[in-house]
């Protein structure tokens, strides 16, 4: 080979850069790459993370949702049939429970099932012997306390006679009267009977001393006789003088008597105090045999009530008890069922049950036409909805119904299976242009109501409480209601826990209500 074409691989050596004549600082380049750009990026993760676990454990509510009820429905002319769905006939609102008000053994019963029967008219009667033995009893006390009323009554008319005319007090003041008269009268008697018996002494003592001077002259019998006269007449005269004073306090014993009894007889205590009493025990007999005359009512009313009897014109439904029954009556420890003899329903107050799918809810109105068909009668009958009711079948995915009939016929009867066709009520008439008309429904126990509006509470994208108002329809279905405006297809409301929510607050959904917030 040639050496001209050998490659000179000197040539291809890279030959050194010329210095820059700006030398870079090493340590700057030192804390932009390895210290502020990962610390940017680590702080930003580290703020990730916490505005995030800030969010997760933030306090949240617990609650249950579901979404509206979106229906679609071709709108049809009025009075055009819906659908179509089976029921049963029964009383409206419900069959009467005939009971017995007092206890008692069933002795007779009088009618029987199917039988129409007039107001009052009797359906059972009990054995009544005990309550005519009671009304018997009941009459002999009232009897017994009218005669205490009686006796009272006599002594009050004779207490207000000693009241009016106190005529003892007046012959007891002329006693006490006549006694200090005479008193007074011996005292003013008592000087002339002293002179006298002076007198008397004197005489009786000088005839004394004369007999003694001439006592050989005369008998001893003579002189013991003029002594004795003597001391006779003396002892008179002392008697007399200590008299006065027993005669002076005897006067005025006398007169304070007759002061008291004159008293009295002004006063009449004592007579007022038995006119009193005695008015009290009139009042009290009067109020015993108004106790009394209760007692006789009630037991009248006891054996009264041994006759149970209607209390409509209607129709027995059914006999629930037979001959030899006891029956509770109103005692307190009657069960519920211990009294009822008969269940009795108005003929021309019927209504029936419809079973009505969940699909077919949406089309029922309160006063729908329903056109009903039941083999026990030709004719048609009328009948309008009345309303839905929260009894839903889980089996058969349906909701009852409850439509009342019009003049029902005579031979249509409780229990009675019928065919019930709902025909489309009448339509608004921004309806009426309309091929499809599209509703949104809610269960009205979710619509809250304040200043005259209406609201709902939702769950918003954040998963946060958001009170809606809404706009209702004037339509109602049931325990459903038709919302107008103020809520999308795809909102969810709350149904479990709405109450303690408020607006903004974080919610945590622990599952979907399957009862339709019917009952809460």
């Amino acid at each position: 080979m040639n050496n001209s074409s050998q490659l000179d691989l000197k040539k291809l050596q890279r030959q050194p850069a010329a210095p820059s004549k700006v030398p870079r600082h090493p340590l700057r380049k030192h804390l932009l790459t390895r210290i502020v750009i990962p610390g940017a990026i680590v702080g930003g993760f580290v703020c990730l993370l916490l505005v995030t676990a800030g969010t997760q454990f933030m306090p949240s509510y617990s609650v249950t949702v579901m979404p509206v009820m979106v229906m679609e429905s071709v709108a049809v002319p009025t009075g055009a049939r819906l659908f179509q769905t089976a029921g049963w006939v029964e009383p409206r609102p419900q069959a009467i429970n005939v009971a017995a008000l007092a206890a008692g053994v069933v002795d007779e019963l009088l009618v029987v099932e199917g039988q129409t029967v007039d107001r009052d008219e009797p359906i059972a009667r009990l054995i009544t012997k005990d309550a005519e033995l009671l009304v018997r009893q009941s009459k002999a006390n009232l009897a017994f306390r009218q005669g205490e009323q009686a006796r009272c009554e006599a002594e009050l008319k004779a207490a207000t006679i000693r009241v009016e005319q106190p005529v003892h007090l007046e012959v007891l003041l002329a006693d006490a009267k006549g006694v200090l008269a005479k008193s007074r009268t011996e005292l003013a008697r008592l000087p002339y009977l002293l002179e006298a018996a002076r007198s008397a002494e004197a005489f009786t003592r000088k005839s004394w001393e004369g007999k003694q001077t001439a006592q050989e002259s005369l008998s001893n019998r003579s002189v013991q006789q003029a002594e004795n006269d003597y001391v006779s007449a003396n002892a008179t005269l002392k008697e007399l003088a200590v008299r006065e004073p027993f005669l002076k306090n005897e006067v005025e014993s006398l007169e304070q008597k007759v002061a008291a009894v004159q008293t009295q007889f002004k006063l009449l205590l004592e007579e007022n105090r038995q006119l009193e009493e005695a008015k009290a025990k009139v009042n009290s007999a009067i109020a015993t045999v108004d106790e009394s005359k209760v007692q006789v009512e009630q037991a009248e009313l006891h054996l009264s009530r041994m006759v149970v009897t209607s209390p409509i014109h209607g129709r027995i439904l059914r006999l629930l008890v037979s001959r030899g029954t006891r029956l509770m009556g109103l005692e307190t420890s009657a069960g519920q069922n211990t009294s009822t003899v008969a269940q009795i329903y108005d003929p021309s107050q019927l209504q029936i049950r419809a079973d009505v799918r969940l699909e077919d809810v949406p089309k029922i109105h309160n006063g729908q036409p329903v056109e009903i068909r039941t083999a026990s009668a030709t004719e048609l009958i009328r009948g309008t909805v009345l309303q839905s009711t929260s009894s839903a079948n889980v089996q058969k995915n349906t909701l009852e119904v409850k439509v009342a009939l019009i003049h029902p016929p005579p031979n249509v009867c409780p229990e009675m299976l019928v065919t019930a066709t709902f025909l489309s009520p009448e339509l608004p008439e921004e309806a009426d242009n309309q091929t499809q008309v599209k509703r949104i429904l809610i269960p009205k126990a979710l619509v809250g109501s304040s200043d005259e509006s209406s609201f709902v509470w939702i769950v918003d994208d954040q998963q946060r409480a958001m009170r809606r108002e809404i706009v209702l329809s004037k339509t109602s279905t049931g325990e459903l209601c038709e919302v107008v405006s103020g809520l999308n297809p795809t909102d969810k409301l709350i149904v479990q826990g709405r109450e303690s929510v408020s607006p903004g607050v974080r919610l945590k959904i622990i599952g979907e209500d399957q009862t339709l917030g019917v009952g809460r």
